[in-house]
């Protein structure tokens, strides 16, 4: 109000003034009573902003006082967020002092507190009163908002240790969630009556501390000290939750009484000493998945502890060692179930018993083994990229060498048949590494636009011979199916590897199913930790009717070396390839199965716009076996590599400077007398890379061709590669008829 008496203020200075320049008269007079009008109106704002100034300080200092002292952090704003005041429990949790608005410190606890605290304000404006729970990384949070008079809100941000504390409002039984140093956070509505108030601390309501959990402790009620059965679950960030069952003392109800168990809400367990279960509540027999639990051993329905369960119970019967909670795996197979187990004792007609106190920790355990996982997965994955690579220079230098033996020997040496063999296994060898550069989604794909239908027409007489006489292979085929853009060879193996997998699950023989059609997404599909984005798919599922993949294992058949089969039938090498090829393709794969029942594999690949041709078979240009002329500069850090393609490319008639390393390659360069025709080289050396020596070069020979050499995948340096002319990519391991070809190509283009 004080700007606007200020204009009006000055509004009559201005009349005044006007009214002392003109001739007496009239208008003179006019204008000297507005002048005073505005004067007095000017006074009675002042008067009344300093009215209401005062009235808001001292409605401020009422608020200030009831909040002064509450538990929870209580903040005083106004209409636009502005922080008025705020008591001790703000300042200490969130330093609401130093802010300008309430978001302002709200902001290190919640990511967006604007939209929230503005919707509270939203409701409160039409309620008087709102509030919401709000999970952030410290836990839950409940912020509630009421208005405090005119347009002052009240909020409160009162913290709670889980979900479990929120849920609590709707457990009729008496629980609290107690922090560090015993201090009382939480207290449901059931607490606060049989205590008869807020409790602070833990020692208020237990005066015999540490509380006991599973036996009978005195607790301070409203109407006096009252035996009660504690209940104790560990929380998180060192905080407990605590459940109170008043009136049921040991002494009133015999060891086979123990009828409360039923009653409370928390999983439980009795458990003898040597691990018999003598009682089970409802809630526990759900997380355990039985129904008749009592008189079974524990080690029956609980694995995973890592040591004896035995003598882990033992030792909590003993109080020997640190006892704290361990995560155990539940033995039911409808699904897997993690679950947190505390043990606490407790005596009975003179023996010691254990109570366990069950948590379901299924979720925790997911995200730790999905993170736990995906470390595996890329740790595995950049050792086989690694491994690929080192096998394939070595097989390079095995089957080049082979080679360059194969040409001084005819079919009627004696020798020729031995060097065949040694050829035919490093070429094995080598189909080997590429499953392992398969897995870590690094071999070199050569996409193409393809119908499926007539990829697995070329494929159907192989797959008959792979599957034998007691299968029979069927294929129903979309007549409308759209085209996919995939390596072919790739996707073959794939398909070869979902048949013989379930070939080999019906050994009693059965059907395969392959079938084909469009599907169309209009909405993003959730499956498996996997999203499958909106779009036109193709799907090819492969299903048998054999003995199917036990639920437990279901999430493992895409890993690395796991295998269902006995030792010597597989490699569990097979799936894990698969699934490395069809991701690096763009697609996605999934598996449904039931055990007795069969297994169904579904792969689903982008459908690509352009309509596959039926393409005649690609012509390799035939070498002419007259000697070759050129000069080429052959650069490879691996000597027996460089010894073998040095020698192949000599004996074709070319002649060949040898550099091991891209540094030597640039000090020969330096003679700009010698006139190169084709560099070959390795792509991944120590020190300088292949892409990056020759870009140095092609700057003083731009007309040189080049031909990179590389264990790894060409995806790992084809953004690179496509920047460089008239160069084309080798992987190895190759042979000297290709290396040979590939120089003499790019010789001819030239």
């Amino acid at each position: 109000m004080r700007p606007h008496a200020g204009l009006v203020f000055c509004s009559a200075v201005l009349f005044a003034v006007t009214a002392f320049l003109i001739r007496p008269g009239l208008e003179q007079q006019a204008l000297i009573l507005v002048a005073l009008v505005l004067g007095l109106s000017a006074g009675w704002i002042l008067l009344m902003s300093w009215l209401d100034s005062a009235a808001a300080e001292r409605a401020a200092d009422s608020v200030r006082s009831l909040i002064e002292h509450d538990a929870a952090a209580s903040v005083v704003t106004g209409p636009n967020g502005d922080i008025v005041c705020c008591n001790m429990a703000a300042q200490r949790a969130y330093k609401a002092e130093r802010f300008d608005t309430l978001a302002g410190a709200l902001q290190p606890l919640i990511a967006n507190p604007g939209a929230i605290l503005y919707r509270l304000q939203t409701r409160a404006g039409v309620r008087g009163s709102a509030h919401e729970d709000v999970v952030t990384g410290a836990g839950h949070v409940r912020l509630s908002v009421h208005r405090a008079g005119g347009d002052a809100l009240l909020w409160r941000i009162e913290k709670s240790a889980d979900l479990v504390a929120r849920r609590s409002d709707t457990v009729p039984l008496p629980m609290l969630t107690v922090g560090r140093n015993n201090a009382v956070l939480f207290m449901n509505d059931a607490a606060r009556m049989l205590i008869g108030e807020r409790a602070r601390t833990l020692d208020r309501i237990c005066a015999a501390l540490p509380l006991r959990s599973g036996q009978m402790n005195d607790i301070s009620t409203q109407s006096g000290v009252q035996p009660c059965l504690a209940v104790e679950l560990e929380g998180i960030a060192g905080r407990r939750e605590i459940f109170l069952m008043p009136g049921l003392a040991v002494t009133e109800r015999p060891a086979e009484g123990w009828t409360f168990f039923e009653e409370l809400p928390v999983p439980l367990l009795k458990l003898a000493r040597s691990g018999v279960i003598e009682l089970c509540n409802p809630p526990a027999a759900d997380l355990l998945g039985c129904e008749a639990s009592k008189g079974r051993q524990i080690t029956d329905l609980l694995e995973g502890l890592g040591r004896s369960i035995p003598d882990w119970l033992e030792d909590a019967a003993l109080g020997r060692g640190a006892l704290h909670s361990e995560f155990l795996r539940v033995r039911r197979s409808d699904r897997e179930v993690f679950i947190q187990v505390t043990l606490n004792r407790a005596t009975e007609n003179g023996e010691t018993i254990l109570i366990a106190v069950l948590n379901d920790a299924t979720e925790l355990k997911s995200l730790e083994a999905q993170f736990v996982q995906s470390q595996k997965m890329q740790a595995i994955g950049q050792l086989a990229g690694g491994v690929a690579h080192d096998f394939n220079n070595l097989l390079t230098a095995i089957s080049g060498h082979c080679d360059l033996l194969l040409l001084r020997h005819d079919q009627g040496d004696s020798d020729y048949g031995d060097l065949l063999q040694i050829n035919q296994n490093a070429n094995r060898a080598a189909s080997l590494v590429n499953q392992l550069l398969a897995y870590s989604r690094k071999q070199t794909l050569r996409p193409e636009t393809m119908d499926l239908r007539d990829a697995m027409s070329d494929l159907t007489h192989l797959l008959n011979r792979l599957v034998g006489e007691k299968v029979v292979l069927s294929l129903n085929h979309d007549p409308t199916l759209w085209s996919v853009r995939a390596d072919k060879r790739q996707f073959e193996q794939v398909v070869m590897n979902l048949v013989v997998n379930a070939r080999d699950a019906m050994p009693e023989g059965g059907e395969i199913r392959i079938e084909t059609q469009n599907v169309t997404l209009d909405a993003p599909l959730h499956r498996d930790r996997a999203v499958v984005s909106p779009g036109q798919w193709v799907k090819i599922s492969v299903a048998d009717e054999g003995c199917g993949i036990p639920q437990d294992r279901l999430a493992k058949v895409f890993e690395p070396f796991f295998t269902t089969k006995r030792t010597g039938e597989g490699t569990g090498l097979g799936l894990s390839t698969a699934y490395g090829i069809v991701k690096q393709t763009g697609g996605f794969i999934f598996v449904d199965s039931k055990e007795d029942v069969g297994t169904t594999f579904f792969l689903m690949f982008p459908a690509h716009e352009e309509i596959a041709q039926r393409s005649a078979p690609i012509k390799i240009p035939q070498i002419e076996t007259t000697q070759a002329d050129g000069l080429v500069l052959l650069v490879e850090d691996e000597a027996p590599v460089r010894a073998f393609a040095s020698r192949a490319l000599q004996m074709r008639g070319f002649t060949v400077m040898e550099a091991e390393s891209a540094e030597d390659a640039l000090e020969i360069l330096e003679d700009t007398s010698i006139v190169f025709d084709v560099f070959v080289t390795d792509v991944v050396m120590p020190g300088m890379d292949g892409p990056s020596w020759v870009q140095e070069a092609l700057k003083t020979r731009p007309d040189v061709r080049v031909v990179f050499v590389s264990g790894y995948a060409e995806e790992d340096f084809g953004d690179t590669q496509a920047r460089i002319p008239n160069s084309v990519f080798l992987p190895k391991p190759f042979s000297l008829t290709e290396l040979t070809e590939m120089v003499q190509r790019q010789m001819s283009e030239s």
